[in-house]
């Protein structure tokens, strides 16, 4: 039984700790799906106000729902649709304050308002999964985050 109690006095100690229990979590295990589940839920457990923490995983060039800590959410979106998409279709970060001034945001849960999707990028540059948190607090999601799930989106690119 794994107990990862991961508090720390700043968010880069946080994330740096996160990261760490996260590898030695996923090592020697190559089954995508069980290392995203996972990740999901020390993510959920470890991250102060988020309501949704999981993954979009590409499959045949559209994102499908992957392990996730949350309501029920939306099962598949298209590239360059909704925060995940735009994410996916760029490979880029999308850190979102508000997600209703987002356009064509595709509500899953109401309740969130902030977003921040981190693509997963394999060999060869091509896109694995999306690393997707919401929170219902405005602006959840800063710089700090944004570098703690880069990481932790690195130690997951080599074990998806």
């Amino acid at each position: 039984m794994y107990d990862f109690r991961i508090e720390a006095a700043d968010k880069a100690a946080m994330y740096r700790d996160l990261a760490a229990a996260l590898e030695g979590l996923v090592a020697g295990e190559p089954d995508p799906v069980a290392n995203m589940a996972n990740a999901a839920a020390l993510i959920w457990e470890t991250l102060p106000d988020i309501n949704w923490a999981g993954f979009y995983r590409n499959i045949e060039g559209e994102l499908v729902l992957g392990p996730f800590q949350g309501r029920p959410a939306c099962i598949r979106i298209a590239f360059g649709q909704g925060v995940c998409g735009a994410a996916a279709a760029s490979l880029e970060v999308q850190r979102v304050d508000d997600v209703h001034d987002f356009p064509g945001h595709i509500a899953c849960d109401a309740a969130s308002v902030s977003e921040l999707v981190v693509p997963i990028v394999g060999a060869g540059g091509k896109l694995v999964a999306v690393l997707d948190l919401d929170s219902p607090s405005r602006a959840r999601f800063d710089a700090d985050d944004e570098a703690g799930c880069i990481a932790l989106a690195e130690a997951l690119a080599k074990v998806l």
